[in-house]
């Protein structure tokens, strides 16, 4: 039961009071308010004073003066000085009721994006794990180009820009970069002035630079998506497995799969435009100019080096190895993306790619000198007749020689003539396995050689352990150890006679 019914039911406002269990007071103050509102006499609601009218005027300055960006921890001890006497809560109320006011009167009034087919390319750069991504995007079918780089210089820029390009099959009207300073030479009036080689680049493909004002990335809103996109759902789940399985991610690696993600994500329907990007560049590639037919040389030009005699060619205090038949010849050196390609003028063929090293390093490739290098040899090469003789017993006289050499056996040579003398006297094979014998034992005088030929087979001769010998043993029967126990016959037990 409400209080208006309780009381009209027994017309006092105690007993009202006691039905509905609250106090006469508040069923006297709703009676009366209810009897005003049917009379039309609802007296106006009195507007009380908040605790912070007084710096009100103190926050809106401050929030107008910056934008809307300054924060109401920054404001509140100037309040403080200024008389504030209230919660910091209640503070941080008016603080975001001022941001919300000024960012209701200085919006911009953007309104969305119409893109003409063939107008333009947007571009981008990103940071993500120590690599660089670059990101561009065709504005009206949204198809989208993605590519790592070590650096963003203008060069590596510039050529990111000629490979999208490549890749779009055809040069739209402009190419809109925010102002990276690459590609800037300068900025006058706000107007950007682009550096004499990216106007270059641009007369030779045919577009016009277009450039961002600052602090706009609004302006290029569709490309800042694409970037964020391709962190997301490209260089963090790449960087992410290669973190588990303990391993770096370089930027080959990194390209290769860049390209399966730019063919799958251009294959799916965009959710803006409801249509696939590869079907919408087919319409928009009619519109487009056509590539040139020479592509710009971009980047540091190609040097010529001499192969020398150990199959390498130096670049930048670096050695680099090259296939051996081209030892003697002239071949034609190329920077891309970080590494060395090694180009044999006379065919145009790529005969050796190596990671550029630091100075002073070498990067050789097995596969260049027909398989991996073998170990140094450092065995006897016997020259006088004596050691031509003893060298001529097999392996286990080199074995000798280079044991007794590592012992320091300075009697070596004179010895030789002693060890071939014992051979003469008790043959070659029981020469040969005294040898073996000595070389196991680390006995490498012509001594302990007599010593184990005059044991001859009564030696020992040590094995390595073999496997456990494991027998099937015949099993007995047994019995509990109670049937071995002594027990006292009974009193009543007759003792045999």
């Amino acid at each position: 039961m409400d209080i208006i019914s309780a009381y009209r039911e027994v017309g006092s406002y105690r007993g009202a009071a006691e039905l509905v269990g609250t106090t006469h007071k508040t069923v006297k103050r709703t009676i009366d308010k209810f009897e005003a509102d049917q009379a039309g006499n609802t007296p106006p609601r009195a507007e009380r004073e908040r605790n912070y009218a007084a710096v009100t005027d103190l926050v809106a300055e401050r929030v107008d003066k910056s934008q809307g960006r300054i924060s109401a921890k920054r404001i509140l001890p100037i309040a403080r000085k200024a008389g504030y006497a209230g919660s910091d809560r209640n503070f941080r109320r008016l603080v975001a009721e001022e941001k919300k006011r000024w960012r209701t009167d200085h919006h911009r009034g953007r309104r969305p994006a119409v893109w003409a087919p063939g107008d333009y390319l947007i571009i981008d750069w990103a940071t993500v794990g120590g690599l660089h991504l670059f990101c561009a995007v065709m504005a009206y079918s949204r198809w989208r180009f993605a590519a790592f780089a070590t650096d963003e210089k203008a060069t590596t820029t510039m050529a990111l820009i000629a490979d999208a390009l490549a890749a779009v099959g055809g040069v739209p009207r402009k190419v809109l970069a925010d102002r990276m300073a690459c590609l800037k030479g300068g900025v006058v009036a706000n107007v950007v002035i682009p550096t004499p080689d990216y106007v270059r680049f641009a007369a030779h493909y045919g577009f016009a630079p277009d450039f961002c004002h600052a602090n706009d990335p609004q302006s290029k809103g569709v490309v800042e998506n694409l970037v964020g996109y391709a962190q997301r759902d490209l260089a963090v789940p790449l960087l992410t497995e290669a973190a588990i399985a303990g391993t770096t991610v370089d930027v080959h690696a990194a390209n290769a799969a860049a390209r399966v993600w730019c063919t799958e994500v251009n294959a799916r329907v965009h959710s803006e435009i409801c249509a696939i990007p590869n079907d919408k560049l087919a319409e928009e590639r009619e519109l487009l100019s056509p590539l040139p037919s020479l592509r710009l040389e971009i980047g540091p030009p190609p040097v010529t080096r001499k192969v020398d005699r150990l199959s390498c060619v130096r670049f930048a205090s670096a050695r680099y190895s090259v296939p051996v038949r081209l030892i003697g010849a002239t071949v034609t050196l190329v920077q891309t993306e970080g590494r060395l390609v090694v180009v044999e003028p006379a065919t145009g063929e790529v005969v050796a790619e190596h990671d550029l090293g630091q100075p002073g390093t070498a990067s050789v490739l097995d596969e260049h000198y027909g398989g991996a290098r073998p170990a140094p040899d450092r065995g006897p090469r016997p020259r006088t007749t004596v050691e031509q003789q003893f060298c001529a017993l097999g392996p286990e006289a080199e074995a000798f020689l280079v044991g007794a050499a590592a012992i320091g056996n300075t009697r070596l040579g004179s010895e030789l003539e002693i060890l071939l003398a014992l051979g003469a006297a008790h043959g070659t094979e029981l020469l040969v396995a005294a040898l073996t014998r000595a070389v196991a034992f680390r006995r490498f005088r012509a001594a302990d050689v007599r010593s184990i030929l005059a044991a001859g087979a009564g030696a020992p001769q040590p094995r390595p352990a073999g496997d456990a010998l494991i027998l099937d043993l015949p099993t007995a029967p047994t019995r509990s150890l109670d049937a071995y126990a002594i027990r006292t016959p009974a009193a009543d037990t007759p003792v045999p006679s």
